[in-house]
């Protein structure tokens, strides 16, 4: 048996290639000229069975797929079944050339066919050709067809109505749904359908507890295939003798609903679930001149386009969410008892799809995500680099081509830093400043523009932190100020200060080493806390400012991290604390990610939990207020010998259960 096949080596076409090649034909393949290495990777896929397949030279953009005369006249009649599986999968393809490779590349495939005296035209189409039919289609239905406005819609309905009117030899058209991965490897080649919320998904897993009930948008039923259903169904049908001139869904005959998938798919990511899902059609009391002219005001486009930009969701995909379409798929199912291939349920193979995507298909895969990469010959300004986070961070970037500015008070523990730098390779400045007195701060910053013309990345590093209940405090308002002077006004100066040169160069990243305090409002820590949320709110406000010119502003809200910072708190010693090159690594993180904020889940956690259920957030950490004393320094009893104590036990549980959080 001879098969002819255009597309054989696209997605569809390499499963039924597998097919047809197992009965025992011979599958000759059309090859666009300069494709020839895909039909090698084919023949790859089949090396026992490679020398049954066959290249044909042609073009589905010309007359009669530009067969060579002599193979037209070789196989004349000697073609037993004729796939046309090529065409333009994709939504937002240019109109034009989904004519010519949807509509034209039919009639000429059609052609190609009848030359060839085929014996029967099987042509792969698609759910697209109901358009936004609202009801349920069947398979003898194709006039009904209605909102046929997009290009896709449309140019897959005109292609099949080629196909209906004009061919010259017997045909059967199968009209898949939304195809995705194999069931058992999940392979596929392109993104689609219900790929583009993936990388949603995959956001909420890696910000989110799994736990954690999430409100999503319900809408209408997704009709998703794997391919190799679909390969199977066409195989199958194809062979069955009496079934010429006859239309089959490829469908599930049980889909899903939008939220319903999207939860399929959490549950295969480890990813919260959408607990609450509001249907989008309850807003269609809304008259559209008011959500249409909404849709319209600058900032509501510029939002949207920015969301489906994060996410990569193109904007066309958006109109299938409230999917009007039910497919008929009886005739089909009935054609197919027997023969062992049914449909699957989605959560059956969900897993295999979801983690071919994570391997394979992923864009954060094709992005450069090294630290090397990132920061490749950038001039970086660490303060505080004396020591703790800030050396340990200089030392991670000391094994890159970037160009290190490191910035404290006193020279002499600056310059072992530096030496240490420089003994792993890297390319360092020494630069002391008191970030505390804003006139130092300004001297640095006309220093440094002068003898390095900028800084691409300023990392806000230096501070103080006083560990002292308030009313302990009464008498001493200058720890608010002296702490408020450091952490915020000398962050601030030092960001008024390069901020114009960023502007100017169009491209920055002020990195703002915030606290888990400003999430979870630590008590005994009101003026450190107090210093780091000014700056928070200073960097949000910001980075809406400078949104358009690529300047970007990430705050990292660091847990309780094991520096001389806390040495003095003799408690610490037995908490749980990261160490600085943990610390380092979520600063290098951040400049290669540039996110708006990197925090822990439990600080994450307890942000929510505190816009939730705020009286619930005050009990808990007045209990660990109670729980954990004031040290003899923050009694004002700094000189006073105290036998150390050890921590209870019942105060070891709690700071490992409320891990990385002040106390």
């Amino acid at each position: 048996m001879n098969y002819f096949l255009t597309g054989a080596t696209g997605f569809i076409g390499k499963f039924l290639t597998q097919r047809l090649l197992d009965r025992g034909g011979d599958v000759h393949v059309l090859v666009r000229p300069g494709s020839e290495h895909k039909f090698a990777a084919l023949q790859a896929r089949f090396p026992f069975q490679a020398d049954r397949l066959h290249a044909v030279s042609g073009d589905l953009g010309q007359p009669g797929l530009g067969l060579a005369p002599a193979f037209v006249l070789q196989m004349a009649g000697k073609i037993d079944h004729f796939f046309h599986l090529a065409a333009i999968y994709d939504i937002e393809a240019p109109e034009a050339e989904q004519v010519n490779a949807n509509v034209d590349g039919s009639r000429h495939a059609l052609a190609a066919a009848a030359a060839l005296k085929a014996g029967c035209f099987h042509y792969a189409s698609s759910i697209a050709v109901a358009g936004l039919y609202n009801g349920i289609f069947r398979e003898d239905m194709f006039e009904e067809a209605e909102k046929l406005n997009n290009p896709y819609l449309r140019t897959k309905h005109d292609a099949e109505k080629v196909v209906r009117t004009e061919a010259k030899v017997p045909v059967r058209i199968y009209r898949p749904g939304m195809v995705v991965g194999h069931t058992q490897t999940g392979e596929i080649d392109k993104i689609d359908g219900p790929y583009f919320f993936f990388r949603l998904i995959k956001t909420l897993r890696d910000t989110l507890p799994r736990w954690l009930p999430m409100i999503g948008v319900e809408g209408g039923r997704l009709n998703i295939v794997p391919v190799d259903y679909v390969a199977a169904a066409m195989d199958v049908l194809a062979h069955k003798p009496g079934l010429d001139g006859r239309c089959f869904h490829l469908t599930d005959p049980k889909p899903h609903k939008v939220g319903e998938v999207m939860n399929i798919f959490a549950r295969a990511a480890s990813a919260p679930e959408f607990a609450m899902r509001v249907d989008a059609r309850m807003f269609g009391f809304v008259p559209p001149v008011i959500t249409g002219g909404l849709a319209k005001l600058p900032p509501v486009q510029r939002i949207r386009r920015q969301f489906l930009n994060d996410f990569q969701i193109p904007e066309a995909a958006v109109g299938f969410i409230n999917y009007p379409t039910k497919f008929d798929c009886r005739e089909t199912l009935k054609e197919l008892q027997g023969s062992g291939v049914a449909c699957p349920r989605l959560d059956q193979y969900a897993g295999a799809v979801w983690d071919f995507w994570a391997r394979n298909l992923d864009s954060d895969l094709f992005i450069d995500r090294t630290l090397a990469g990132n920061v490749k010959n950038k001039v970086i300004l660490i303060t505080g680099a004396s020591s703790g986070i800030g050396k340990a961070t200089a030392l991670r970037l000391a094994e890159t081509n970037a160009t290190l500015l490191l910035v404290a008070r006193t020279r002499d523990k600056l310059e072992e830093t530096l030496a240490e730098v420089e003994a792993k390779g890297g390319k360092a400045y020494l630069h002391t400043c008191d970030v505390a007195n804003m006139e130092d701060c300004d001297r640095l910053v006309q220093e440094v523009l002068a003898e390095h013309g900028r800084v691409d990345v300023l990392v806000n590093n230096a501070g103080r932190s006083i560990r002292r209940s308030i009313a302990l405090a009464y008498d001493r308002f200058h720890d608010f100020e002296r702490t408020m002077q450091l952490n915020y006004f000398g962050a601030l100066r030092l960001i008024m200060g390069f901020l114009p040169s960023m502007t100017a160069n169009r491209r920055g990243l002020i990195i703002n080493i915030s606290s888990i305090g400003v999430l979870t409002n630590a008590p005994r820590f009101s003026a450190y806390v107090a210093s780091k949320s000014a700056l928070d709110a200073f960097s949000r406000c910001a980075a809406a400012e400078f949104s358009d010119q690529n300047v970007r502003f990430t705050t990292i809200n660091m847990p309780l991290v094991r520096t001389p910072m806390i040495a003095p708190t003799k408690m610490y010693d037995y908490a749980p604390a990261i160490s600085p090159e943990e610390a380092a690594d979520m600063i290098c993180d951040a400049m290669i990610r540039r996110p708006k904020r990197i925090a822990t889940r439990l600080g994450v956690f307890a942000q929510i939990l505190y816009d939730i259920a705020p009286k619930t957030t005050e009990i808990i950490m007045n209990t660990g207020f109670r729980m954990f004393p004031d040290s003899d320094a923050a009694k004002g009893r700094p000189g006073e010998v105290v036998a150390e104590v050890a921590p209870s036990s019942e105060q070891v549980a709690f700071q490992y259960i409320m891990r990385g959080i002040y106390w």
